[in-house]
């Protein structure tokens, strides 16, 4: 462990965090979330916060009654691509500094470029980026439609059937579809196995939720993974968590069809009443086709990056 000391709070740095500093990290970025109508965290940053041999570095404040006031988190899988950075400051705590120190130690704990995320695209977030350099380089939107509202019905393609996904049967064969599906994401098509089963193992997993197209022989051609969030104090809300098709079914209305069937799943099988999605603003074609669909923009999620 090593620290640094910028003009503000005092920034300590290490590998692994201990079951307690779990836990307040978990308070503060629930405090944010309530704050700011967004958590400061993604999934795939919370996964990693139980994953002792995650390739991370975190960086913490703290006040002198040992409160967290602030966290950072930069995930150094890829270094050559980009440190990711999403970094969080108490509520209670704020325009004191702390979000520029834990700025400043993440520079100073890394080299090559920076990827950081500003979820909600708070304006003090953007603030921060402007003076520290960082340039806006993606939008990321949160869409939103309620199921209230009628749920189109498209036909798929002739052939074509829906089925649950089997843990352990299926896996190898998704992974490999996932990978050519989003093959230009910059995160979803590099899910490994280690990737799918920890939200295969996660609580909220529901295989007859996760919907797999195939055609006659068996082979996927395409998927629509639903979640559920169901957090304590907040509505239940669906997502379409990963939708993709594989690009050799591309142009047939498979896409349209997996939403809508995966949209029906969580109206009448688990009966909510509203659903998200989350699409980069540059992917035109997915947007459009959510709009058709009744999908409307909720919120922004930026990527800064710096170097």
């Amino acid at each position: 462990m090593n620290s640094t000391e910028p003009d503000s709070d005092r920034v300590t740095r290490t590998d692994r965090l201990s079951p307690p500093e779990i836990a307040d990290v978990l308070a503060l970025a629930q405090a944010a979330g309530d704050a700011d109508g967004a958590n400061p965290f993604d999934e795939h940053t919370l996964l990693r916060l139980r994953d002792p041999h995650a390739p991370t570095h975190h960086l913490t404040t703290r006040a002198a009654n040992g409160t967290l006031t602030g966290y950072a988190h930069l995930d150094i899988t890829d270094p050559a691509a980009g440190t990711g950075v999403e970094l969080a400051v108490h509520p209670a705590y704020r325009r004191r500094g702390t979000g520029r120190a834990l700025a400043r130690g993440v520079r100073a704990a890394v080299t090559g470029p920076l990827r950081a995320w500003a979820h909600g695209d708070h304006p003090s977030a953007a603030a921060l980026a402007v003076d520290l350099d960082y340039r806006r380089a993606r939008v990321l939107w949160q869409l939103r439609r309620p199921l209230t509202a009628p749920v189109p019905e498209p036909p798929l393609p002739d052939g074509v059937t829906l089925r649950a996904y089997r843990p352990g049967a299926d896996d190898d064969a998704w992974l490999a579809l996932n990978a050519r599906a989003f093959a230009d994401h910059p995160e979803q098509g590099r899910w490994t196995a280690a990737d799918l089963r920890a939200r295969l193992d996660e609580p909220w997993f529901d295989a007859a939720g996760f919907l797999l197209a195939v055609n006659p022989a068996g082979q996927l051609l395409g998927f629509h993974w639903t979640k559920i969030h169901d957090r304590p104090g907040s509505a239940r809300i669906g997502e379409v968590y990963v939708l993709g098709v594989d690009p050799t079914a591309h142009g047939g209305g498979l896409g349209k069809a997996l939403t809508a069937a995966g949209l029906a799943y969580l109206r009448d099988r688990r009966g909510l009443d509203r659903v998200m999605l989350y699409v980069d603003e540059s992917n035109t074609a997915a947007v459009a086709l959510y709009e058709r669909l009744g999908f409307a923009r909720w919120s922004a999620h930026v990527n800064y990056q710096l170097g």
